[in-house]
């Protein structure tokens, strides 16, 4: 079971994978299904990220929790849609190898102003990262759900969406139900009546409405996170592609499989097809398997930084803003990076632990006050404020020895970068803001 496996199911690619089998079917078979691939025209305003790297190709995947139709049992009065996952698949400009990184849908990030389905536009805020899905889709709109889902990715990370896929739960069943089902081996029994899952331990077969259940439970299992559904999520999905690449052998079974599979999947207008999805699928499959990076962002629970949020977590930092600056200039992360960052990961840094004096080089009154609340909102804790002789340029300063403090702060402000200086207050971070500074610190 390799994961190659994985990232192709993920990204819908096994479909390009798995149509070579229908071509002794006839034409009419690949006209049906080519047609139930819904194709968003997803139209994006306002400033987006610089493409870095021409080639590569990044690719956000949703996995939808829509509740309209078949969907509306999963959720009470929900009219909107909902994200149950979030990943964005990165892939080399020479084909050469992948990374796939996860978003935990309790991430709190910055949502921007995005277009809604009623007509409106929502207000910037900050929420957890699934929020935009939500909004966009207020009235059911996937359209205006993957803008507001892609514009919220690329404020928060730098990095440019070029294509956009989104599978729901009825058409994920239908695959599944398909192959008959996936086998699984939860350690302990599962009671959760949110996903509509009751399962004994011990390893079966999974189908249908319980196959659902277990890729969704979250509270009744391990410690509840979203972390470690996204872990289950992954494996499932992985395990799913090697038994439909071995296991579809005959046309009824892969028709099937791909019946369910087109019809739950919407992408954008350009990728809407087979034969896209083929190509797509052509670039990742020779990929050798030990160059496929799976990761989730580095991340804390938000408690550590604001102690009455007990419900979401926030990005790690500097180590976030590496990964995400690696993958826009086509960088990859590798094992080493991997192993890199959850190694920072047991002993994070927050925001909380960093103590800083802001000072106003502006010229213009109340600026190092308004910098402090908003250093504040994002957690970190601030000693005190004053002025500082005029500058051009916004600077973070540390004494010796709290460079990771330093790291942390300069990574949540766009552009400003952190330098050691031997007059720097001793356990303090010296912010001194100039008119540079940016419009919003990034959280």
């Amino acid at each position: 079971m390799t994961r190659r496996g994985r990232i192709v199911a993920w990204t819908g690619g096994v479909l390009g994978v798995l149509l070579l089998g229908t071509a002794g079917v006839g034409a009419w078979v690949y006209q049906h299904l080519d047609g139930n691939i819904n194709g968003a025209n997803i139209g994006l305003d306002g400033d987006r990220p610089v493409n870095l790297s021409p080639g590569s190709k990044n690719i956000l995947v949703v996995g939808s929790d829509s509740r309209a139709g078949a969907n509306a049992k999963y959720g009470r009065n929900l009219t909107t849609m909902q994200s149950d996952t979030l990943m964005v698949l990165h892939i080399s400009a020479d084909h050469q190898w992948a990374t796939a990184v996860s978003f935990p849908r309790d991430s709190w990030v910055q949502i921007p102003a995005c277009a809604q389905g009623n007509g409106s536009t929502s207000a910037p805020h900050h929420f957890k990262i699934n929020e935009a899905f939500s909004i966009g889709g207020d009235t059911g709109d996937i359209s205006k759900a993957a803008a507001c889902t892609i514009k919220t990715v690329e404020k928060n990370t730098g990095l440019r969406i070029d294509h956009f896929t989104s599978v729901d739960f009825q058409g994920f069943k239908g695959m599944v139900n398909a192959l008959g089902g996936i086998e699984v081996c939860p350690k302990h029994a599962i009671h959760d009546k949110k996903a509509h899952l009751d399962m004994p331990a011990g390893c079966q077969n999974v189908q249908d409405e319980q196959a659902l259940g277990y890729v969704r439970t979250r509270y009744s299992v391990g410690d509840g996170s979203d972390l470690g559904r996204i872990g289950r999520q992954q494996e499932f999905m992985k395990a799913l592609a090697a038994k439909a690449q071995s296991k579809l052998t005959s046309p009824g079974d892969l028709y099937g499989f791909l019946d369910s599979a087109t019809k739950s999947l919407t992408t954008d207008k350009e990728l809407a097809g087979l034969k896209p999805l083929y190509d797509l699928a052509s670039t990742v499959k020779d990929i050798p398997s030990d160059r496929l990076t799976f990761l989730t962002v580095p991340n804390y629970p938000r408690e550590a930084d604001v102690p009455t949020d007990k419900a979401n977590v926030v990005w790690q930092y500097p180590q976030a803003a590496e990964l995400f600056s690696g993958l826009a200039h086509d960088r990859e992360t590798g094992a080493e990076g991997k192993k890199k960052f959850e190694e920072a990961a047991k002993n994070p840094v927050t925001a909380r632990s960093v103590r800083v004096r802001v000072l106003n080089g502006t010229g213009t009154p109340g600026q190092a006050a308004s910098a402090a609340e908003r250093l504040r909102k994002l957690g970190f804790t601030v000693v005190g404020t004053g002025n500082a002789p005029a500058t051009d340029k916004t600077a973070i300063t540390y004494p010796a020895g709290l460079k990771p403090q330093g790291e942390v702060l300069a990574a949540r402000l766009s552009g400003t970068k952190a330098a050691e200086s031997a007059t720097s207050t001793p356990g303090t971070v010296t912010l001194t803001i100039g008119p540079d500074f940016p419009a919003e610190a990034g959280e």
